[in-house]
């Protein structure tokens, strides 16, 4: 049965290009997980964008003497960039800074006031004298109150991960400027979080077997403990979207509170350019959809309290039915931090590997790879260029690589590249084809449950299996003197890698598309990716889009038949050699700035 899949992925701020801790955190997991349903055959809806509108992008904006908007265009260019190379298949990758954006959080803003989820309340906020402003609280740093971390942002600790009020920093002081601070009231609106805590309570205590516990505990102890009281939603900004109240000019709507709300404009600006403006329902609205949010930990509070606090307060939107409600999020499967040859990645510091700088020098699989074979589930886990390169030829190369290459150039070579006619399989052949095939159930089951990690070691594990198989079954040795033999095994092995193309596409999309043409097959694994321009005048602007055309459902075992003709094959894969991790070592040394 058919299944509606809505995979939001966390947007990145267009103030700094994206390292692999960014990569490995949210945007290729929620890719391997698309493009899994998509081979099961779901109705995948996977949504993102720019956030063109956080105080990082006017922070980068004053430190280069530029607008706002420059900034944001730049890396959001750059974005689009790095997923293109990368592969991400988003049916929509859009941005904060869309005329349907700012409508549909205004639209929101509205119902949550109407429904009485919001409130006024005069606050102190930090004000520079000699920037004759008030500050966002991302212009702030100081000690935690919390854990005492010496360098906490205004709004959250990056040390514990808490969600924090500037006012209450211990030593706080400006981020630029330098000048003095003072505590000054300026009006805002609140989420009333503390009313819509019963409703959370019973959101999170409810059908959440499936969450990871990194995600539900601290979420549900938001909840339980009482801490939850009102957020203001405003914010004393110009840039960003105006609070749609008359007189309240010169306040924007705080960003955290409009830019989880992408997921649900980028779902209906898709459904416009689809040529049907209701279909975004289809996943916000349908109870038997499943919605998937694909974060890094230090958004989990925003996620899985405050998103869902949001969603329940406005209750439906663009919904005549009152029976109707958005739908919640049915799983936010964060992932926790990667770190860099023993320590924290530093965007500041330059400690890190950036997207678009390694796949300058490393193909896309190969970074896929690696990513998801050390992708942080359930612990910080580390980036070390030499297990780059091992298990880039140990594994990538050696176990599955060298397998494909060597039995397609072996029929090439003997049969023409002709599937041969395998007569009846003996024992050894079915045994090692039913193998694969349970493959697709196990490893299936691993990626429904987002954990990818153990996905791919299964299927590499069963690609282990055809090797030892090959080791055990008559074909190099006999070609001679019993080519009916060889055939068979070399026809085994050939539905074996098939199958295997198969499990493997989530994470290595481009080899697989690759192996896919080789194996004879005329329509494409998946779609294809594209870049586009949508709006007009000011509001123009480029986003990825996904055309699912030519694929179709494959999530199942090969059905290669005995004398399809096969495309001349090349190598998937190329061995690194040893002294690339070293290389990168320096490079990486050579370039970073000590802690401050």
């Amino acid at each position: 049965m058919t299944s509606n899949i809505l995979v939001a992925v966390a947007w990145p701020y267009a103030n700094a290009d994206i390292h692999v801790g960014n990569i490995v955190g949210a945007y290729l997991p929620a890719d391997i997980f698309a493009r899994y349903h998509r081979l099961v055959g779901n109705r995948v809806l996977m949504v993102s964008g720019t956030d063109a509108h956080g105080t990082p992008i006017t922070v980068r904006a004053d430190a280069e003497q530029t607008s706002p908007q420059a900034v944001y265009a730049r890396f959001h260019t750059r974005f689009l960039e790095l997923f293109q190379k990368l592969g991400l298949t988003y049916d929509l990758f859009t941005s904060t800074h869309t005329e349907n954006h700012f409508q549909v959080s205004q639209d929101l803003f509205r119902a949550l006031l109407a429904n009485g989820h919001l409130f006024r309340r005069e606050e102190p906020q930090w004000y520079s004298s000699s920037e004759n402003r008030f500050l966002p609280d991302r212009y702030i740093e100081g000690e935690c109150y919390i854990c005492h971390y010496p360098n906490a942002r205004g709004d959250q600790c990056d040390n514990c991960g808490s969600l924090l009020d500037s006012t209450q920093l211990i030593r706080p002081r400006a981020r630029v400027g330098g000048g003095a601070l003072e505590l000054r009231p300026t009006e805002h609106f609140y989420l009333d979080l503390a009313r819509l805590n019963p409703p959370l309570r019973d959101y999170l205590r409810q059908g959440k077997d499936h969450w990871r516990p990194n995600v539900l505990a601290p979420s549900r102890h938001t909840v339980e403990s009482g801490e939850l009281r009102g957020r203001a939603i405003t914010r004393d900004l110009d840039w960003g979207i105006p609070v749609p109240v008359e007189g309240w000019g010169g306040k924007c709507l705080y960003v955290w509170f409009e830019a989880v709300i992408g997921y649900l404009s980028a779902s209906m600006e898709w459904a416009t350019h689809q040529g049907r403006p209701e279909a975004w329902k289809e996943w916000w609205y349908d109870p038997a959809a499943r919605t998937y949010y694909f974060i890094g930990k230090d958004n989990i509070p925003f996620h899985a309290v405050i998103w869902p606090a949001e969603l329940i307060g406005a209750g439906r939107l663009y919904e005549d039915d009152p029976q109707r409600r958005l739908n919640l999020p049915y799983d936010v499967p964060a992932n926790e931090f990667l770190n860099l040859e023993g320590k924290k990645i530093s965007g500041s510091r330059n400690w890190a590997v950036w997207g678009l700088d390694v796949l300058e020098r490393y193909d896309p699989d190969a970074l896929r790879f690696y990513l998801t074979a050390v992708m942080p589930e359930a612990r910080d886990s580390e980036w070390e260029w030499s297990d780059f390169v091992r298990r880039n030829n140990d594994e990538l190369v050696a176990t599955w690589g060298n397998l494909v290459n060597r039995v397609l150039t072996f029929n090439q070579r003997h049969w023409q590249g002709v599937a041969p006619q395998p007569g009846e399989l003996g024992a050894i052949d079915q045994e090692l084809l039913a193998q694969v095939e349970g493959g697709f159930d196990r490893v299936g089951a691993h990626l429904e449950s987002v954990h990818l990690r153990e996905a791919l070691g299964e299927a590499l594990a069963l690609a282990r299996s055809v090797n030892v198989y090959l080791e055990r079954a008559p074909w190099y040795g006999v070609i001679e003197r019993d080519r009916a033999a060889a055939g068979r095994t070399v026809y085994t092995a050939l539905r074996a890698i098939d199958s295997l193309k198969v499990l493997l596409a989530p994470f290595l999309p481009f080899t697989a598309e690759r192996l896919h043409g080789y194996l004879g097959y005329r329509q494409p694994l998946f779609g294809q990716q594209r870049l586009e321009t949508f709006g007009d005048g000011a509001w123009q602007h480029d986003a990825l889009s996904y055309d699912p055309t030519g694929a179709t459902g494959r999530w199942a075992p090969s059905e290669l038949e005995p004398g399809r003709l096969l495309a001349p094959p090349a190598p998937l894969y190329r061995k690194l050699e040893p002294e690339v991790a070293e290389e990168e070592v320096r490079r990486l040394t050579a370039v970073s700035f000590p802690e401050p």
